[in-house]
Protein backbone atom coordinates (compact mmCIF):
# COMPACT_ATOMS: atom_id res chain seq x y z
CA UNK A 1 0.00 0.00 0.00
CA UNK A 2 1.38 3.41 -0.88
CA UNK A 3 2.14 6.53 1.31
CA UNK A 4 -0.93 8.17 -0.91
CA UNK A 5 -3.24 5.47 -0.04
CA UNK A 6 -2.29 5.92 3.75
CA UNK A 7 -3.41 9.34 3.30
CA UNK A 8 -6.52 8.88 1.80
CA UNK A 9 -7.43 6.13 4.45
CA UNK A 10 -6.82 8.74 7.01
CA UNK A 11 -8.48 11.55 6.02
CA UNK A 12 -12.25 9.81 6.10
CA UNK A 13 -12.37 9.82 9.83
CA UNK A 14 -10.55 13.40 10.04
CA UNK A 15 -13.82 14.78 8.27
CA UNK A 16 -16.02 12.41 9.98
CA UNK A 17 -14.70 13.91 13.11
CA UNK A 18 -14.91 17.63 11.39
CA UNK A 19 -18.52 16.98 10.72
CA UNK A 20 -19.18 15.42 13.69
CA UNK A 21 -17.96 18.60 15.46
CA UNK A 22 -19.66 20.68 13.40
CA UNK A 23 -23.13 18.99 14.40
CA UNK A 24 -22.27 19.58 17.87
CA UNK A 25 -21.47 23.02 17.14
CA UNK A 26 -24.67 23.62 15.48
CA UNK A 27 -26.45 21.97 18.23
CA UNK A 28 -24.59 23.83 21.46
CA UNK A 29 -24.67 27.35 19.53
CA UNK A 30 -28.47 26.65 18.26
CA UNK A 31 -29.54 26.24 22.22
CA UNK A 32 -27.53 29.27 23.53
CA UNK A 33 -29.55 31.39 20.87
CA UNK A 34 -32.87 29.50 21.81
CA UNK A 35 -32.06 29.94 25.50
CA UNK A 36 -30.61 33.73 25.13
CA UNK A 37 -34.04 34.56 23.36
CA UNK A 38 -36.04 33.27 26.30
CA UNK A 39 -34.31 35.40 28.88
CA UNK A 40 -34.63 38.65 26.99
CA UNK A 41 -38.63 37.71 26.88
CA UNK A 42 -38.08 37.82 30.50
CA UNK A 43 -35.36 40.34 30.67
CA UNK A 44 -37.40 42.83 32.96
CA UNK A 45 -37.89 40.36 35.73
CA UNK A 46 -34.75 39.14 35.35
CA UNK A 47 -33.16 42.60 35.79
CA UNK A 48 -35.30 43.22 38.92
CA UNK A 49 -34.18 39.88 40.54
CA UNK A 50 -30.10 40.99 39.72
CA UNK A 51 -31.12 44.45 41.43
CA UNK A 52 -32.43 43.51 44.34
CA UNK A 53 -29.22 43.47 46.86
CA UNK A 54 -29.28 47.18 46.08
CA UNK A 55 -33.10 47.86 46.49
CA UNK A 56 -33.10 46.22 49.70
CA UNK A 57 -29.93 47.91 50.87
CA UNK A 58 -31.53 51.38 49.66
CA UNK A 59 -34.37 50.83 51.58
CA UNK A 60 -32.72 49.90 54.49
CA UNK A 61 -30.37 52.93 54.47
CA UNK A 62 -34.31 55.12 54.56
CA UNK A 63 -34.79 55.37 50.86
CA UNK A 64 -38.32 54.19 50.83
CA UNK A 65 -38.58 54.22 46.84
CA UNK A 66 -35.28 52.95 44.80
CA UNK A 67 -35.14 54.93 41.64
CA UNK A 68 -32.51 53.38 39.12
CA UNK A 69 -31.63 55.62 35.93
CA UNK A 70 -30.26 55.32 32.76
CA UNK A 71 -28.06 57.75 30.83
CA UNK A 72 -28.29 56.49 26.97
CA UNK A 73 -30.95 55.87 24.52
CA UNK A 74 -28.93 52.52 24.28
CA UNK A 75 -28.27 51.48 27.48
CA UNK A 76 -31.28 49.65 29.36
CA UNK A 77 -31.41 47.79 25.85
CA UNK A 78 -27.49 46.60 25.95
CA UNK A 79 -28.33 45.99 29.40
CA UNK A 80 -31.00 43.11 28.81
CA UNK A 81 -28.89 41.91 26.12
CA UNK A 82 -25.80 41.51 28.72
CA UNK A 83 -28.83 39.71 30.84
CA UNK A 84 -29.54 37.31 28.47
CA UNK A 85 -26.18 36.61 27.44
CA UNK A 86 -25.48 35.18 30.80
CA UNK A 87 -28.46 34.14 31.76
CA UNK A 88 -28.70 31.93 27.98
CA UNK A 89 -25.11 30.73 28.86
CA UNK A 90 -25.96 29.28 32.18
CA UNK A 91 -29.09 27.50 30.93
CA UNK A 92 -27.78 26.40 27.96
CA UNK A 93 -24.51 25.29 29.79
CA UNK A 94 -26.04 21.85 30.56
CA UNK A 95 -26.60 20.91 26.64
CA UNK A 96 -23.62 22.45 25.67
CA UNK A 97 -21.71 19.62 27.91
CA UNK A 98 -23.75 16.93 26.60
CA UNK A 99 -22.99 17.84 23.23
CA UNK A 100 -19.19 18.13 24.62
CA UNK A 101 -19.89 14.59 25.97
CA UNK A 102 -21.22 13.14 22.84
CA UNK A 103 -18.28 14.37 20.71
CA UNK A 104 -15.53 12.80 22.98
CA UNK A 105 -17.23 10.01 24.30
CA UNK A 106 -17.01 7.27 21.20
CA UNK A 107 -12.97 8.25 22.03
CA UNK A 108 -12.86 7.16 25.58
CA UNK A 109 -12.63 4.00 27.15
CA UNK A 110 -15.59 2.35 29.92
CA UNK A 111 -13.76 3.60 32.74
CA UNK A 112 -12.79 6.82 31.30
CA UNK A 113 -16.86 7.62 30.62
CA UNK A 114 -17.42 6.63 33.90
CA UNK A 115 -14.64 8.63 35.11
CA UNK A 116 -15.39 11.92 33.13
CA UNK A 117 -19.78 11.82 33.18
CA UNK A 118 -19.64 12.94 37.27
CA UNK A 119 -17.53 15.66 36.12
CA UNK A 120 -19.80 17.03 33.53
CA UNK A 121 -22.93 16.54 36.13
CA UNK A 122 -21.09 18.16 39.18
CA UNK A 123 -19.76 21.39 36.93
CA UNK A 124 -23.47 23.49 36.34
CA UNK A 125 -24.75 22.54 39.85
CA UNK A 126 -21.47 24.02 41.22
CA UNK A 127 -21.65 27.26 39.03
CA UNK A 128 -25.17 27.75 40.53
CA UNK A 129 -23.87 27.12 43.89
CA UNK A 130 -21.66 30.00 43.60
CA UNK A 131 -24.08 32.60 41.86
CA UNK A 132 -26.54 31.73 44.71
CA UNK A 133 -24.08 32.56 47.27
CA UNK A 134 -23.31 35.59 45.26
CA UNK A 135 -26.27 37.08 44.79
CA UNK A 136 -27.61 36.38 47.89
CA UNK A 137 -24.87 36.95 50.06
CA UNK A 138 -21.24 38.65 48.89
CA UNK A 139 -23.71 41.26 46.74
CA UNK A 140 -25.86 42.40 49.96
CA UNK A 141 -22.51 42.81 52.09
CA UNK A 142 -20.84 44.95 48.82
CA UNK A 143 -23.56 46.89 48.20
CA UNK A 144 -23.83 47.81 52.28
CA UNK A 145 -20.48 48.84 51.82
CA UNK A 146 -20.29 50.83 49.51
CA UNK A 147 -23.65 52.72 49.71
CA UNK A 148 -22.67 52.76 53.79
CA UNK A 149 -20.31 55.63 53.37
CA UNK A 150 -22.79 57.58 50.74
CA UNK A 151 -25.46 57.60 53.59
CA UNK A 152 -22.77 59.00 56.01
CA UNK A 153 -22.86 62.58 55.04
CA UNK A 154 -26.29 62.80 54.75
CA UNK A 155 -26.20 61.71 58.31
CA UNK A 156 -23.35 64.02 59.63
CA UNK A 157 -25.42 67.21 57.62
CA UNK A 158 -28.48 66.17 59.48
CA UNK A 159 -26.68 66.12 62.94
CA UNK A 160 -25.22 69.73 61.86
CA UNK A 161 -28.73 71.20 60.90
CA UNK A 162 -29.99 70.11 64.21
CA UNK A 163 -26.59 72.13 65.62
CA UNK A 164 -27.57 75.45 63.41
CA UNK A 165 -30.10 77.17 65.21
CA UNK A 166 -32.58 78.87 62.37
CA UNK A 167 -31.98 82.22 61.59
CA UNK A 168 -33.78 85.00 63.05
CA UNK A 169 -37.92 85.29 62.04
CA UNK A 170 -37.78 81.66 60.71
CA UNK A 171 -40.63 80.21 62.88
CA UNK A 172 -43.02 82.81 60.99
CA UNK A 173 -42.62 81.73 57.53
CA UNK A 174 -45.75 79.87 55.81
CA UNK A 175 -45.06 75.99 56.83
CA UNK A 176 -42.19 76.27 58.81
CA UNK A 177 -43.56 74.44 61.78
CA UNK A 178 -43.96 71.24 58.92
CA UNK A 179 -40.63 71.85 57.47
CA UNK A 180 -37.53 69.93 57.74
CA UNK A 181 -34.24 71.99 59.08
CA UNK A 182 -32.13 73.19 56.37
CA UNK A 183 -28.73 73.43 56.73
CA UNK A 184 -26.74 76.86 56.55
CA UNK A 185 -23.95 75.28 54.10
CA UNK A 186 -22.61 72.36 52.70
CA UNK A 187 -24.23 69.61 49.53
CA UNK A 188 -26.99 67.02 49.61
CA UNK A 189 -24.96 64.21 48.58
CA UNK A 190 -27.79 61.88 47.51
CA UNK A 191 -27.32 58.04 45.39
CA UNK A 192 -28.17 58.53 42.01
CA UNK A 193 -27.78 54.54 40.65
CA UNK A 194 -26.77 53.56 36.69
CA UNK A 195 -28.34 50.44 35.51
CA UNK A 196 -25.81 49.48 33.46
CA UNK A 197 -22.77 50.14 36.16
CA UNK A 198 -25.00 48.60 39.03
CA UNK A 199 -25.49 45.13 37.16
CA UNK A 200 -21.74 45.10 36.37
CA UNK A 201 -20.96 44.81 39.99
CA UNK A 202 -23.29 42.00 40.59
CA UNK A 203 -22.47 39.98 37.41
CA UNK A 204 -19.30 40.23 38.08
CA UNK A 205 -19.40 38.91 41.50
CA UNK A 206 -21.68 35.85 40.21
CA UNK A 207 -19.81 34.49 37.81
CA UNK A 208 -16.28 35.15 39.45
CA UNK A 209 -17.98 33.10 42.09
CA UNK A 210 -19.82 30.59 39.51
CA UNK A 211 -16.22 29.80 38.28
CA UNK A 212 -14.31 29.70 41.55
CA UNK A 213 -16.98 26.72 42.59
CA UNK A 214 -15.38 25.00 39.84
CA UNK A 215 -12.38 24.81 41.49
CA UNK A 216 -13.01 21.06 42.94
CA UNK A 217 -14.02 19.95 39.80
CA UNK A 218 -11.55 21.35 38.21
CA UNK A 219 -8.79 19.61 40.25
CA UNK A 220 -10.56 16.33 40.53
CA UNK A 221 -10.15 16.05 36.83
CA UNK A 222 -7.14 17.05 36.95
CA UNK A 223 -6.40 14.07 39.82
CA UNK A 224 -8.33 11.91 37.48
CA UNK A 225 -6.12 12.09 34.44
CA UNK A 226 -2.88 11.84 36.46
CA UNK A 227 -2.13 15.45 35.83
CA UNK A 228 -2.28 16.50 39.73
CA UNK A 229 -1.55 14.59 42.81
CA UNK A 230 -2.76 15.08 46.73
CA UNK A 231 0.86 15.26 48.18
CA UNK A 232 1.54 17.80 45.59
CA UNK A 233 -2.09 20.16 46.21
CA UNK A 234 -1.02 20.14 50.12
CA UNK A 235 2.94 20.66 49.23
CA UNK A 236 1.93 24.18 47.52
CA UNK A 237 -0.83 25.19 49.95
CA UNK A 238 1.19 28.48 50.61
CA UNK A 239 1.31 29.29 47.09
CA UNK A 240 -2.34 28.65 46.48
CA UNK A 241 -3.36 30.68 49.83
CA UNK A 242 -1.48 34.14 47.53
CA UNK A 243 -2.30 33.17 44.31
CA UNK A 244 -6.52 32.76 46.06
CA UNK A 245 -5.62 36.36 47.47
CA UNK A 246 -4.60 37.78 44.24
CA UNK A 247 -7.54 36.60 42.58
CA UNK A 248 -9.65 37.57 45.51
CA UNK A 249 -8.53 41.58 44.87
CA UNK A 250 -8.82 41.36 41.52
CA UNK A 251 -12.70 39.76 40.85
CA UNK A 252 -14.13 41.78 43.87
CA UNK A 253 -14.59 45.38 44.78
CA UNK A 254 -11.68 46.89 46.96
CA UNK A 255 -13.51 46.41 50.22
CA UNK A 256 -12.13 43.76 52.59
CA UNK A 257 -14.86 42.06 53.24
CA UNK A 258 -15.96 40.33 50.07
CA UNK A 259 -12.15 40.13 49.31
CA UNK A 260 -12.30 37.99 52.80
CA UNK A 261 -15.19 35.82 51.77
CA UNK A 262 -13.85 34.58 48.58
CA UNK A 263 -11.01 34.09 50.13
CA UNK A 264 -12.88 31.54 52.98
CA UNK A 265 -14.92 29.97 50.40
CA UNK A 266 -12.09 29.02 47.67
CA UNK A 267 -9.80 27.90 50.25
CA UNK A 268 -11.93 25.83 51.37
CA UNK A 269 -12.62 24.32 48.03
CA UNK A 270 -8.95 23.67 47.67
CA UNK A 271 -8.94 21.93 50.67
CA UNK A 272 -12.14 19.97 49.85
CA UNK A 273 -10.28 19.24 46.25
CA UNK A 274 -7.51 17.49 48.19
CA UNK A 275 -9.80 15.06 49.92
CA UNK A 276 -11.49 14.83 46.70
CA UNK A 277 -8.07 14.03 44.26
CA UNK A 278 -7.14 11.76 47.76
CA UNK A 279 -10.18 9.88 46.90
CA UNK A 280 -9.61 9.39 43.45
CA UNK A 281 -5.76 7.79 44.59
CA UNK A 282 -7.37 5.27 46.80
CA UNK A 283 -9.87 4.04 44.34
CA UNK A 284 -6.63 3.89 41.58
CA UNK A 285 -4.82 1.99 44.36
CA UNK A 286 -7.75 -0.42 44.52
CA UNK A 287 -8.05 -1.21 40.96
CA UNK A 288 -4.21 -1.35 41.18
CA UNK A 289 -4.57 -4.32 43.74
CA UNK A 290 -7.47 -6.19 42.17
CA UNK A 291 -4.64 -6.25 38.76
CA UNK A 292 -2.32 -7.45 40.62
CA UNK A 293 -0.03 -4.23 39.67
CA UNK A 294 1.14 -3.61 43.72
CA UNK A 295 1.15 -5.44 46.67
CA UNK A 296 -1.71 -5.31 49.68
CA UNK A 297 0.76 -2.86 51.44
CA UNK A 298 1.76 -0.53 48.72
CA UNK A 299 0.26 2.41 46.78
CA UNK A 300 0.97 4.29 43.54
CA UNK A 301 0.49 7.74 45.77
CA UNK A 302 1.91 8.89 48.98
CA UNK A 303 -2.36 9.88 49.93
CA UNK A 304 -1.14 10.87 53.96
CA UNK A 305 1.92 12.35 52.84
CA UNK A 306 3.07 15.37 55.05
CA UNK A 307 1.53 18.30 54.31
CA UNK A 308 5.12 20.56 53.32
CA UNK A 309 7.47 19.08 50.41
CA UNK A 310 11.22 18.37 51.48
CA UNK A 311 13.29 21.47 51.19
CA UNK A 312 15.89 19.12 50.12
CA UNK A 313 18.89 17.57 50.83
CA UNK A 314 22.04 19.37 51.86
CA UNK A 315 24.85 20.14 49.31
Amino acid sequence: MSAADDIDDSAAPLIEHLAELRTRLIYSVSAFLVMMILCFSVGGALLDFLLTPIERTMRNLGNPNPVMQYTAPQEYFFTLIRISVVGGLTLAFPIIAYQLWRFVAPGLYRNEKQAFLPFIIASPVLFVLGAAFAHYIVVPLAMAFFLGFADLPSFVTAIMAEAVPPPPGAELLPGADDAAPLPSSGVDIVFNGKVNETLDITLKMIVAFGVCFQLPVLLTLMGTAGLASSRGLRGTRKYAVVGILVVAALVTPPDVTTQLILFVVVYGLYEISIHLVAAVERKKDRQARKDGVIGEDESLFDIDGDDETEEGGTA
